[in-house]
Formats: structure tokens, sequence, C-alpha cells
């Protein structure tokens, strides 16, 4: 009997085990091709299964025009993304509808910067495509696309032991893995693996920040009304609350400067549009086009405003990136509150009506009559390009989420990481971007005007580190995911850390974190940060910022420190709008939180006496009695400068005397005890033989 049953069952036809990949990747972004395309690299198997048909997220969907920051800390597969565009565009087909000439060298990197891995950073949709689709081509990798997460509980993620075995799709398709990454923009696979997150802005007292939670009263980019030199009643006859509201403005008060809220940055389409007529189809007017929509606008430009096309950012063959530029403009302010914790179907109508006021708003601008002919007659040269989305009526596939959930995980990223107020453990990876926020809504102040509020845009002087513990969940949640897209951040340096070349480096550095921690057996929260760094350094990532080598202007002798290289506590703001600073901007306390603020400036120098000098920008409105500390060889030596009154020294510093220093200056200005604005600037050392 046992003889017949061996018989009966071996001519049965093998039944293949399911296949378990070392990496299972969900979400075909930038960050997703990266991450799949290093666990090969590291000799591990890997599967992207995703929503979306088209690889690359928003690198291939209209953001040609990349937001870079400092190049130099973009390394890894990050840089050769970047490189092989550049590639692309040394083959004399690419140049269809320009020669290669007339755009010239716009958007690469130099000999200099980037030695033999040339870059060019920017570049067409299909361009970006066709590099993100070679990579998976050359590394072998299985692309499961139109593949949609089961999010209904319990039914899309299987886990054990705090640890994902297997995701399911709608379409029933489950893929088993022993290492997960959710590369989507809208975290689906960390929230349905519950794990914890956030949507929404937080408050200022939250993690301590000057610039999260609601921004009434902040007006940053000229993306606001108060850029129009007019003021724009919010109601339909001007001044008339009875007659009610015009359409896209919120009825709904704004909230409390500093306040939280569950609300998020507005999303655009960036199209691609060109002027070249060979390749270009006319805005089409779209089903469901209401021309009422857009009666602000009207108003906005009988005000005389007509910055409309300043975001038409060229990109080769006569195209453009265009993206959000005014008060009233792509970005659908307001409109995609609940798109982050949608279901399928809902997001599905967000993403519809964003379109249809976006295609609505191009035909209204080039084809209503109501608009000033000057700018409808420019607005016709353009349309969109014909050999770009060619399968989506040559719209975007991809809609730009510039924010949806972000995890709450090991580590929270916040502004006093990116502004270097306090280390950031455990680096994988950098960004140098703006910390930049988009309008969050639009509304009715108590004069009855239209105003935007959310627009931020706050630099974090020079590159910053991202942690690793910004990229896993906390332990307790789940062992063996990692998210390199809605990692863990607040609202404010997220609006930073979200740009594509950060998303692929973080996307390659979490992929190298779940091969090292399989290797070694580890949840991902315990692997020993020594190891992945050294792999990570020698895979090309940049984890630390080159040296900063700031130079002065000709006329300032010895050595001077610029307030980019100050040691900054409490609260200080960029700004540029006394015509005269040394550097790039100079800072400002506020003229608030009075003695929280302090910068601290150290110089090297070789033994001996130097003239201390301050630089500042004097106005009517600075403090007549800002305190400088001196720390020398002889003590300490505190003394206080007027800022209102014009440096004595060229008209740019201030001398604070003479000192006998060993190897080290300090130097500290701070905000204690005054009445208005602190300036800091730079601190000039200068030999005081040479002192005049």
């Amino acid at each position: 009997m046992k003889h017949c049953l061996f018989f009966l069952l071996s001519a049965l036809p093998a039944v293949a085990a399911p296949q378990v990949y070392d990496l299972v990747v969900y979400g075909g972004t930038s960050a997703g091709v990266t991450a799949a395309v290093q666990a090969r690299k590291m000799g591990r198997s890997a599967v992207i299964v995703c929503p979306d048909k088209h690889l690359g997220g928003l690198s291939t969907g209209g953001l040609g025009f990349t937001d870079t920051g400092n190049k130099k800390v973009i390394g890894g597969l990050s840089r050769e993304f970047y490189h092989r565009v550049w590639l692309e565009y040394k083959k004399p087909e690419a140049w269809k509808w320009q020669q290669r000439g007339e755009f010239g060298n716009r958007g690469q990197g130099t000999v200099a910067i980037d030695g033999e891995m040339r870059t060019m950073w920017i570049f067409e949709p299909h361009v970006a495509e066709k590099v993100f689709e070679d990579f998976v081509k050359e590394h072998r990798i299985p692309v499961h696309r139109d593949e949609w997460l089961n999010r209904a509980p319990g039914r899309g993620v299987a886990k054990k032991n705090g640890r994902i075995s297997a995701i399911t799709m709608l379409s029933g398709r489950t893929y088993r893995g022993r290492m997960f990454v959710d590369a989507t923009y809208e975290g689906d696979l960390m929230a349905a693996a519950g794990v914890q997150y956030h949507v929404g802005r937080e408050s200022r007292e939250t993690y301590g920040e000057q610039w999260n939670g609601v921004q009434v009263g902040v007006l940053h980019h000229g993306h606001h009304f108060g850029a129009v030199k007019k003021k724009i009643s919010a109601y339909r006859v001007p001044g008339d609350p009875t007659s009610g509201v015009l359409p896209r403005i919120s009825t709904e008060p704004p909230g409390e400067y500093g306040a939280a809220d569950r609300k998020v940055q507005a999303y655009c389409y960036r199209m691609c549009l060109t002027d070249h007529p060979a390749n270009r189809v006319p805005f089409p007017k779209p089903a469901g086009y209401d021309a009422g929509q857009y009666e602000l606008l009207l108003r906005i430009f009988d005000a005389g405003w007509r910055q409309g096309f300043r975001k038409f950012d060229l990109l080769p063959n006569h195209k453009t990136d265009t993206n959000n530029h005014g008060p009233f403009s792509t970005d659908n302010i307001g409109r995609n509150y609940d798109y982050p914790e949608a279901s399928y179907a809902r997001r599905a109508e967000i993403l519809r009506e964003h379109e249809v006021y976006q295609k609505g708003l191009m035909y209204f601008i080039a084809n209503d009559p109501r608009m000033p002919a000057d700018v409808r007659q420019r607005m016709n040269r353009w349309g969109l390009a014909k050999d770009e989305f060619v399968d989506n009526g040559n719209w975007p596939h991809q809609i730009y989420v510039r924010e949806a959930r972000r995890m709450m995980g090991k580590h929270v990223m916040t502004e006093n990481e990116l502004l270097k107020k306090r280390p950031t453990p455990e680096p994988v990876g950098m960004g140098s971007y703006t910390m930049d926020s988009h309008n969050v809504q639009r509304y009715i102040t108590p004069e009855g005007l239209v105003q935007n509020e959310g627009d931020i845009g706050v630099s974090t002087r020079g590159p910053y580190q991202i942690a690793y513990g910004s990229l896993v969940p906390q332990k307790a949640q789940c062992e063996n995911l990692l998210v390199p897209v809605c990692l863990s951040s607040s609202h404010i340096a997220f609006g930073s850390i979200r740009m594509e070349p950060v998303f692929m480096i973080l996307g390659q550095s979490a992929a190298t974190a779940a091969v090292l921690s399989l290797d070694a057996g580890l949840a991902v929260q315990d692997l020993p940060y020594e190891k992945l760094r050294t792999r990570l350094r020698a895979d090309g990532q940049v984890l630390s910022a080159p040296p900063y080598i700031f130079k002065p202007p000709a006329h300032l002798a010895g050595i001077v420190i610029d307030d980019t290289q100050a040691k900054l506590e409490g609260n200080w703001h960029p700004s540029t709008s006394s015509k005269s600073f040394i550097g790039k901007n100079y800072q400002h306390d506020g003229n608030k939180d009075k003695g929280k603020a302090k910068a601290i400036f150290e110089a090297r120098l070789k033994p001996g006496r130097y003239e201390v000098r301050i630089a500042y920008t004097p106005h009517a409105n600075r403090a007549t009695n800002a305190p400088v500390t001196v720390h020398h060889g002889g003590g300490v030596t505190a003394k206080r400068i007027n800022q209102r009154r014009k440096p004595s020294h060229d008209g740019a510093t201030e001398s604070i005397g003479v000192f006998e220093f060993e190897n080290t200056a300090t130097v500290e200005i701070s905000n204690a005890d005054t009445v208005g604005y602190v300036i800091i600037d730079a601190v000039q050392f200068i030999p005081a033989s040479n002192s005049k």
C-alpha cells in the first residue's frame, strides 16, 4: 500500500513552492527603483510591486527641473541616475526638436564637481523613464505593475512575530518576502502593517520648532495675495459678504499661528509643455469644465499681476517643467486633505478633480475672452507636449503628492536637525534643499480679503544629515520594514527632505540596511550602524558635508567666519532684505524670544594679537545694545554694539577691540536683554599688525 501511494504521488505534477523574495518593494517611485537595484547589487533577490504603470514616480511624471540644493551631497545610485541622464543627452537622437548647442549646458554638472561621472539635472519625462527602465532591465528585476495593495484590515498584510511575511493585492496575488520597503508617496504598506504615522502639521511645541504649524501672517515666496498690488476681495461682489464667496476660498477660520492641524500642502501636476508648433497640442477643454472656478484669477490679472509664466522652467527640446507660481495657479489649494488616508475610489475622485481644475485653468487662461489679451496671446504659444505621456492624453501620470502620511518611527527628523541645532544620529544620507511648504489653505481675512496660508521657504543653512532611525518603524510595530519616502519627519522638515534625489538616496540606503539585517538575522532596528555606514560609503553614499570654505569679499582682510559657519542656538531667520551683507545672507532673531538666541563664531588662529570686528546690516529697527562676548587668551570681554548705527569700517564691520589669542578664538552674539532686531552676519579676525 505504501508503494502504491508512493507511485501515485510521484505521478502527480510538481507544484512549485511560492517564491519568497529577499526584498519586496511596494511602490514604483524613484526610491523604489533604487531600493530594488541596490538589493540586486548586493546579491539578493528583489521584486517591485506597484500600482504604477510607469516607473519613477514624479521623476518621470513631469518634474524634470530637479530640485537639488547642494549637488555635492548627492551620491550613490541617485547620482548615477543623473549621470545616465547625461549619457542619454550625449546621443544625437535625443535632440529631436532642438539643436544641442541651442540648449547649451543648462542643468549640467562641471568636470570640477563631477569628475568622470558627469551629470545632467534637467531632463524630459520620457528620458527619465528610459533610465529607470534600463535600471530594472540590467539588474533583472521583475516589476509587477498595476497591482494595488489590499488595504482592508487583516487582508493585505500578513504578519508573524512582529514581521511582515507577505502582502496581498486586490488582484489576489500574494508576494512573500523576508524584508519589505514601502516606497509609495502615500505610505499605504506602512499603514496597513500597523505602523504609527501622522498626517498634517504638528504644532510648534510638538518638536520645539519655529516653522511648523499654521503660518498665519507668514508670507514667503510671493504665492500669496500680498504679492498683488491691489487688495482682492473674497466676495462675488467686492466688499459685500452677502453676495457669497468666490469659488476655491474656504469660509473656515485658518487657525492660530503655530497650531497643529490635519491639513496638507497643495498638490499639482507638473505639466510638460512646449511652444514648438510641430510637437504642441493645444490645451484641451476638459469634461466638467466650469469657467466660474477661475473668477478669482481674473481679479488677480485685473490688478496687474503678470508673473504667471515664471515657472515655465525650460527642458531640452523646447519643453518645460511647469510648476505652481503665484497666488492662484496650478496648486489646487485645500482639495486634498483626505487624500493620504482615502480609499482608492476616493483618491481617484480627488485626482480627477485636480486634473479637471488644472486642465481647465490652462484652457481658461488661453481662451476666455475676459483674460487680458497679452496673457491670452502668450499662453496660446504653449500646449501639451505631443511626445510625452502618450498613453495618458499627454497628461502626467503622477500627481505631485508633496506630502501624505509620515511615519512616526525610531527617530523623527525635525527642523532642529536640518538647521544643525542638534546632531543627527546615524546618518544614512543627506539633503540640502530649502524647507519648502506650498500653501495649505486659502481663507478670508477679518477685512474680507482673500489670503493664502502655509507657504514657507526657510534655508537649511547648508547640507544636513538624515538619520537611519527615520527610515525604520518603532521595533514593537514592525521589524522588517523600511520607509524611505513617507519617512519619520515633521511637516516642515519633510518640506526639504521630500526632493526626488533624496528619495533615491534613501531608497538605496534602506535596501542596504535590509540586506545587511537579513545577512545578520537581525531586526532592522538592531543593525549595527558601523556596519551600515561602511557599506554605504563603499557604494558612494555621502554621509557628511564636504568642508565648507567661505570666501569673503576681497576688501575683508584676515580670517572671516560667516553666519552660515556659526553654531546657532534658538531661532535665527535668514534674510537678504538689506542691500549689503557678507556671503549669501545675514540672519536676525525676529525680535522675539529674547535671551534664547545665540550665535557662536569660532576661528582657528595662529597665536597672536587680532582685532575683532563684527559685521551687521544697520537699520532703524535694530537693537541698540546687542551683546557680544569675546573669549580670548586674557579671559572674557563683554561689550554691546548699537546695530542701528552704520559700522565704522567701510560701512560693513564694527571693531570690538584687539585681543590676544592662543589657538582658538570664540565670539558669541546673543539677543539677551535687547530691544529690536539683533543681526548676525560675520565675525572678522585681523592680525593686529595689519589692522587699520
